[in-house]
């Protein structure tokens, strides 16, 4: 059975929680990602997105100057290396993320997203699953379009 080390990215653009808003996003578009781990070391603190480059930085008026940590998704869901791919689709469905850091020991070891599911093959109806739930509003979300 594959696991993420499989395929998992392991040369991951990382921030510290020292860096500023600014930073993170010249190397979100350095490099095309939209999501930044935020490291101490190789532990892992937290998760820095686009959209909280937004929402939670220039949408509260923040300057470029201001601490990433600010802006930085704590609560973030993980998995092992060892994890199997299909449990990472399911993670990620049930979780609605598009992104999954990997994690041992409480150090990042890497990332997979859902578009690294979707290339291999053999995983594609897992991608197509767990994409399809992954796009599925929350009640919370239909509940505000109403």
């Amino acid at each position: 059975m594959s696991t993420l080390k499989d395929i998992m990215t392991t040369d991951c653009v990382t921030v510290t929680s020292q860096d500023n808003i600014y930073e993170a996003a010249v190397k979100m578009k350095e490099h095309n990602i939209g999501i930044i781990p935020v490291v101490e070391g190789k532990k892992l603190i937290g998760v820095c997105t686009d959209r909280d480059l937004v929402i939670r930085g220039y949408a509260e008026k923040k300057s470029g100057s201001t601490a990433v940590n600010e802006v930085t998704s704590t609560n973030i869901i993980t998995a092992s290396p060892e994890t199997s791919i299909d449990d990472a689709a399911n993670m990620m469905a049930e979780q609605q993320i598009r992104r999954l850091p990997v994690v041992e020991n409480g150090e990042l070891c890497g990332i997979v997203a859902i578009g690294d599911l979707a290339v291999r093959d053999i995983f594609e109806n897992e991608a197509s699953d767990a994409l399809s739930k992954i796009s599925e509003p929350t009640q919370e979300q239909q509940n505000f379009a109403h």
